[in-house]
């Protein structure tokens, strides 16, 4: 296959990314307290109503977003220390093949 790279550091770096991002987006999460306001008697009911309504599924959009992105992260890890893995594998046989091997001429096989 031409022009694929693989970049261990790179794939390990953009992990560390994902987990920054959850981190950030964990903290940043919805506060409580405005839909808590938006309640009767500081607002109309129905205003309350949706307010919660709107609170309840922007929380629960953003726990699954964190959580794939958690997700993401770890695998994206995995994925770079299986390649490292196989990488470490491949230059072992590689090196065994090149300090064992003999040449042997087609025509005296």
């Amino acid at each position: 296959m031409t022009g694929f790279n693989v970049d261990p550091e790179s794939i390990d770096g953009n992990s560390h990314l994902l987990t920054e991002l959850a981190g950030l987006l964990h903290e940043g999460r919805l506060d409580g307290d405005l839909a808590t306001m938006s309640r009767a008697p500081r607002a109309h009911p129905d205003v309350g109503k949706q307010v919660a309504e709107f609170a309840t599924f922007a929380n629960d959009q953003h726990r699954d977003l964190v959580a794939l992105l958690g997700a993401l992260a770890t695998k994206l890890k995995a994925v770079g220390e299986e390649h490292v893995t196989v990488d470490g594998t491949v230059r072992d046989e590689l090196a065994r093949f090149l300090s064992e091997g003999s040449f042997v001429p087609p025509g005296k096989r």
